[in-house]
């Protein structure tokens, strides 16, 4: 009978090997259809008219121009006369036309009189930040102010990290489609269980007579969870006309409205022993998310433990669009504050950053796992030929530094469900409502039913992207593969003791006996009595046998974990006569429980790093403090790192005892949070100085030189 547990290591055919994708071919091929790509018969196009001012008045409205030319379907107010307009970006009317050059210079015919006032766009000065207050002080104040006048070493410093978009490159939207009394809707979505119920009230049916198919979908980051306001506008349409609708954003318009990591800011103060023991944190830090504010910062990060810590967390009110999770929410900035801080205590006692961190580890709550990542970390970087104190003292322009940072993660599965069917002629298939990112979601799911099965992967179908098949969360928090993975194993355990019970007797023996591996079914402990895996099938007669699973699984079984570890060191060279900095090498230390598949979870971790290489160097989102509208909401001034400008890239996973044994844990967020902070103290560590704000662009690092690193 088999069992709802992970095989162990010797029982692995397919967990933990390094296993291309599924959707390889598909997608390189161009095959695969993206909501992009989806098109109708008689499809009309729509598009959205945004306010081009962060703070405004609705006066008036007038689509009555617009709706006279040729080839518009209709137009539409979206908003109402003297609605407040909090951001530029924020949708004021919708149209629809039979194509989209029609449907673009229509825009240009609606009518609307606002009364612009001033928008409130600064979330750089402390001085802004009067709203959401949160204050966490241990022990009282005085206790902290006294340990920090006694410390034998001491800092004082300002980091910050600069607002950025999620910048996907597929953008929002979808086709929505009414026929047959129910509406069929293509998206692209990191929910495509819960998508239906935001369109409920915009299709005017139920959620259940919404059907919602998302194959591919490229990149969310966070920002595609709900169906928006966007979506509804392209489901209204198209129950009002009776014609498939397609609606996906304009460039600018995504940058500005579909999302942002919020920007964040600290003046920290830390006091440490002469040899580099951390006694005292003190810090003050705000930011904002947008309109909606944003969260406190949670520092010191990783570092809680600290005995003397105090903590006052402020939110910045801005007309600009609404934060949205931004792959790890919180950790990049917090991790950036803190190692930050914490570097510039190591430099400022001359203790080496490696022996610092080291010697501080018992403050974190995983102190033996980041020793050891942290001695793998330097291996692989070359730590100790390359390592020097604060500011190279090599003769001419190219100063060159290495920075360490650590980062933390959850990675517990979301609820799921699934099912497994196994058919008369062998074969398998799984159906489930999830999602494939771009993380090899459709290739997990497989490896774990054919693994369980005892099958090769090709005689398994997957079928994801459909909210028909069973629910399972949205993609986010890094949640998708344990629950899914707990899922599956549950129903593909069913699946295979059901089959079990119908081969049992032909074998001869009681279905707790028996067991697959390698395209067989075989009384455990005795080869000698197997059956094929087709025959085994066939005499299931015409009827499959489907086991149904869920997570938490269905007998109670941990499948999945949560708490992460990782370790990133980068090593830069800094022209400090143009400021302009060059990653040279950057590695990534990662644990994540059980590796389903390692070829896929290495690139996860690839990924992660160059998206932190961008958002290190590159990213950032720039507003007109006098129109409140983004400046660079395009490609060509919004900045991404390309291939030639992330280095040379290292990832070594913990596998092996003691790390496989948790189960399966969630790895898309985590190697994300520590980029900005490793390159930061890698360039402090090269130039000589602390460039207090990422994107380290190279005014900033001329800035910073002419400074001394002081705040200006």
């Amino acid at each position: 009978m088999a069992k709802n547990a992970w095989p162990s290591a010797d029982k692995r055919s397919l967990i933990g090997k390094r296993i291309s994708r599924l959707d390889g071919p598909v997608k390189s091929t161009g095959r695969a259809k993206y909501a992009y790509d989806i098109s109708r018969p008689g499809m009309i196009y729509a598009r959205l008219l945004w306010a081009p001012y962060g703070s405004a008045k609705v006066v008036s409205i007038d689509t009555s121009a617009a709706t006279q030319i040729k080839g518009v379907v209709g137009a539409w107010p979206e908003m109402k006369d003297g609605d407040e307009v909090r951001f530029a970006g924020q949708v004021v009317a919708s149209l629809a036309a039979t194509s989209e050059e029609i449907a673009h210079e229509a825009l240009k015919s609606i009518k609307v009189v606002y009364e612009v006032q001033t928008p409130q766009m600064n979330d750089v000065l402390l001085e802004k930040a009067e709203t959401k207050e949160q204050r966490d002080e241990i022990p009282d104040a005085a206790t902290v102010d006294k340990t920090f006048n006694e410390a034998e070493v001491k800092i004082e410093g300002h980091y910050g990290a600069a607002a950025i978009t999620h910048c996907c490159m597929e953008a929002h939207g979808q086709v929505a489609e009414y026929r047959d009394n129910a509406m069929y809707i293509w998206p692209s979505t990191q929910n495509v269980s819960a998508y239906a119920a935001g369109l409920a009230d915009a299709a005017g049916m139920p959620a259940s007579q919404i059907h919602v198919d998302c194959q591919y979908m490229g990149g969310g980051f966070g920002s595609k969870f709900d169906s928006d306001q966007w979506g509804a506008i392209c489901t209204r349409i198209a129950k009002e006309t009776g014609k498939p609708v397609k609606l996906m954003l304009e460039r600018d318009h995504e940058l500005m409205a579909a999302g942002a990591r919020p920007s964040a800011f600290a003046n920290v103060r830390a006091g440490a022993s002469k040899d580099g023991r951390i006694t005292v944190w003190d810090s003050t830090a705000w930011g904002s998310g947008g309109m909606g504010g944003s969260r406190a910062l949670g520092v010191p990060y990783i570092f809680g433990n600290i005995p003397n810590i105090r903590r006052v967390s402020r939110s910045v009110r801005t007309n600009r669009g609404s934060q949205r999770p931004w792959r790890a929410p919180g950790h990049p900035q917090s991790c950036l504050v803190t190692m930050a801080a914490l570097e510039d205590l190591a430099a400022a006692a001359g203790v080496d950053s490696l022996e610092f961190f080291l010697k501080n580890l018992d403050y974190t709550e995983r102190p033996d796992v980041y020793r050891e990542e942290l001695r793998i970390a330097a291996d692989l970087i070359g730590y100790k030929d390359k390592a020097h104190p604060r500011g190279d003292s090599t003769p001419g322009p190219l100063k060159r530094g290495l920075g360490i940072s650590l980062h933390t993660w959850g990675g517990a599965g979301h609820k799921s469900e699934s099912t497994v069917t196994i058919n008369p002629d062998g074969s398998a298939s799984v159906n489930i409502g999830t999602q494939d990112l771009g993380s090899g979601t459709r290739t997990v799911v497989g490896i774990v039913v054919a693994e369980t099965l005892g099958l090769p992967l090709e005689n398994v179908q997957v079928n994801i992207g459909r909210n028909e098949y069973p629910a399972s969360g949205a993609s986010g928090g890094s949640t998708t593969v344990g629950g899914v993975s707990t899922s599956t194993r549950d129903a593909a355990t069913a699946a295979l003791n059901a089959l079990f019970e119908k081969v049992a007797p032909a074998l001869g023996v009681g279905a707790d006996q028996l067991e697959a591996w390698q395209g067989s079914i075989h009384v455990v402990g005795d080869a000698s009595k197997s059956m094929p895996w087709v025959k085994a099938c066939s005499l299931l007669g015409q009827i499959p046998v489907t086991g149904k699973g869920s997570k938490p699984a269905s007998d109670g079984t941990q499948l999945d974990n949560s708490g992460v570890g990782g370790v990133q060191m980068a090593d830069v060279t800094v022209d400090i006569e143009t400021g302009r900095v060059t990653i040279n090498e950057f590695v990534a230390v990662q644990d994540c429980g059980l590796i389903v598949d390692l070829k896929t979870a290495e690139s996860q971790v690839y990924g992660a790093m160059i998206m932190g290489v961008t958002y290190a160097l590159y990213e950032e989102s720039i507003y007109d403090p006098v129109t409140g509208r983004m400046l660079n909401a395009d490609m060509e001034f919004y900045k991404l790192a390309g291939l030639a400008d992330v280095g040379t890239l290292k990832v070594h996973m913990m596998t092996g005892p003691g790390y496989d044994e948790r189960g399966v844990i969630g790895l898309g967020e985590p190697p994300v949070i520590s980029p900005g902070a490793a390159i930061s103290n890698a360039v402090a560590n090269a130039c000589g100085v602390r460039v207090p704000t990422i994107p380290l662009t190279p005014n900033r690092v001329l800035a910073a030189l002419e400074q001394g690193g002081k705040l200006a």
